[in-house]
C-alpha cells in the first residue's frame, strides 16, 4: 500500500490513523532517510493511543516508554545503535510484549536482534510532502492494511458525497 502524504499535518492524522488500526498492540518498523518523517509520524500513532504531549526521537537513550490509557508504548530510535546487542542491555526484549505496541525507527541497525515486524513503513520524500510505503508481514500487519484500506474508502466516499451535495 502506497500513501501519498502532502504535509506533515496528513502526516500526522496518517499515523493517527495507524495507531488506532494497530489497537495498541504490535510492531512498526519504520525506515527512511534522515529527515523523512519518522518522528513525525511516531506523533501521529502515540496521539491515537491518548498522548497530548511532545514527541522526540529518542536518539541518544535508544527508548522512550509511554504508559498511555492502558497502552504501553515504546518508542525506539536505533540511529546511533553500535550494536545490536545493545538492546539486550537495556531490556528490549521485554519491551517487545506482545501486548504493548513497539515503534522502531532504523530497525535495520537492530537487525538479527529484533523481532519480526507486524508492518514496516518506508517514507520517502515526494516533493514537499511524504510518500509511506506499507508492507504487512504478519496477519495483525495484514488485518491493519484492510483497516487503514477501509478507512481510505470510507474518507474517498464522504469526500465524493460531499462534492455532489449542492
Amino acid at each position: 500500500m502506497r500513501i501519498r502524504l502532502a504535509d506533515e499535518d496528513r502526516q500526522v492524522i496518517f499515523g493517527q490513523c495507524l495507531g488506532a488500526a494497530m489497537k495498541g498492540r504490535g510492531r512498526i518498523y519504520l525506515e527512511g532517510e534522515l529527515g523523512a518523517g519518522k518522528t513525525t509520524l511516531t506523533r501521529g500513532i502515540l496521539r491515537a493511543c491518548g498522548h497530548t504531549g511532545a514527541v522526540k526521537s529518542p536518539t541518544y537513550t535508544l527508548v522512550e516508554p509511554y504508559e498511555l490509557k492502558g497502552y504501553r508504548v515504546y518508542h525506539f530510535d536505533l540511529y546511533r545503535l553500535g550494536d545490536a546487542e545493545e538492546l539486550e542491555f537495556i531490556g528490549g526484549r521485554d519491551l517487545f510484549a506482545d501486548d504493548a505496541l513497539s515503534i522502531v525507527e532504523w530497525p535495520s541497525r537492530g537487525e538479527g536482534w529484533l523481532p519480526p515486524p507486524d508492518l514496516s513503513v518506508t517514507l520517502s520524500l515526494d516533493g514537499a510532502g511524504r510518500e509511506a510505503r506499507l508492507e504487512a508481514h504478519t496477519e495483525h500487519g495484514r488485518s491493519v492494511l484492510e483497516a487503514l484500506a477501509m478507512e481510505a474508502a470510507l474518507a474517498d466516499m464522504i469526500s465524493d458525497g460531499e462534492r455532489e451535495t449542492p
